[in-house]
């Protein structure tokens, strides 16, 4: 009987498993396979229907070729935010989380809590601010407004201050505190290579927020030059002849785009993502499983 209930509950646990894997799995499918189909086709054939190569080279080279190459220009524009903020991100949090877990200072809980609550705060909350200040300090409109903003990432410093607090042994900083080392060589010696799985983690979490922010580059940016991929997107939805009907008036010399084409440029811009996540993957696993036990 009991073993009947326990195969019971497994299979119930596998089909809502199931169910959840395809209510996030097969829009993706029907991402990949909308580029091989015209507009047309994508209405009348099956969802998962796949269409031709002929048709995916042509998708794409209307997408990159679109407006005098802008998607290429997002797309470097993308790159150029998200990695500056990125780089900016692991000098300010790893050594913060490293201060706040391994070392005593007068205010080091207030400034673990103030971490916290601006931890939780939403991001778009902080905007006007940011670009107030931008404003202020002559940066707005430069790539500075997007990349410093970026740089601020309390979300790494807690991670950091969970890895440094629990997986990097106190003895061991402080036998080389008794040799004569000072703080800085404790850190950049010992506590930092010891450290490599939470720079991946916390490198690859700014990497990510930073390439999906909408909200800070759409204050930001004046200009179409100056998009990242994300702000570009909305842009060519506008171009897309299903979401503007507008853009069918003859004569109006706007180049039309398709609900293919929209799809294709969406997965142009989650592969750069996508990459560095199939190369990184191992060291974000020892970054996520680090501090799980300690010894």
């Amino acid at each position: 009987m009991k073993l009947s209930r326990r195969f019971a509950t497994r299979v119930v646990l596998l089909v809502i498993l199931l169910v959840f894997t395809a209510f996030f799995f097969l829009p993706v499918i029907w991402l990949l396979l909308a580029p091989t189909k015209t507009d047309g086709q994508l209405v009348t054939q099956a969802p998962f229907a796949f269409g031709s190569l002929r048709t995916l080279a042509h998708t794409f080279h209307r997408i990159i070729s679109y407006d005098n190459y802008s998607l290429l220009v997002w797309l470097k524009n993308s790159a150029i935010y998200s990695f500056g903020g990125t780089a900016l991100a692991i000098l300010a949090a790893i050594p913060a989380g490293y201060g706040l877990a391994l070392t005593h200072f007068i205010g080091r809980r207030t400034l673990l809590v103030i971490t916290l609550i601006v931890m939780i705060m939403p991001a778009t909350a902080l905007v006007l601010p940011l670009f107030l200040e931008m404003d202020k300090i002559g940066l707005y409109g430069t790539i500075w407004s997007l990349i410093l903003p970026f740089g601020f990432f309390p979300f790494g410093v807690y991670l950091a201050y969970i890895y440094f607090s629990s997986t990097i042994p106190s003895d061991l900083l402080a036998a080389a505190r008794i040799d004569g080392a000072g703080e800085w060589r404790v850190f950049r010696y010992i506590a930092l290579p010891l450290a490599r799985p939470i720079v991946a983690l916390v490198g690859f979490f700014a990497l990510v927020a930073s390439w999906n922010n909408f909200f800070l580059p759409f204050v930001m940016t004046y200009d179409s030059s100056q998009y990242p991929v994300q702000i570009g997107l909305n842009e060519l939805i506008g171009s897309t002849a299903s979401f503007n009907p507008a853009n069918f008036s003859a004569g109006s010399g706007v180049t039309v785009l398709h609900r293919p084409d929209l799809a294709m440029a969406v997965i142009l811009a989650i592969a750069p993502v996508l990459i560095v996540f199939l190369f990184a993957q191992r060291a974000l696993v020892a970054g996520m499983l680090a501090g799980a036990t300690k010894e």
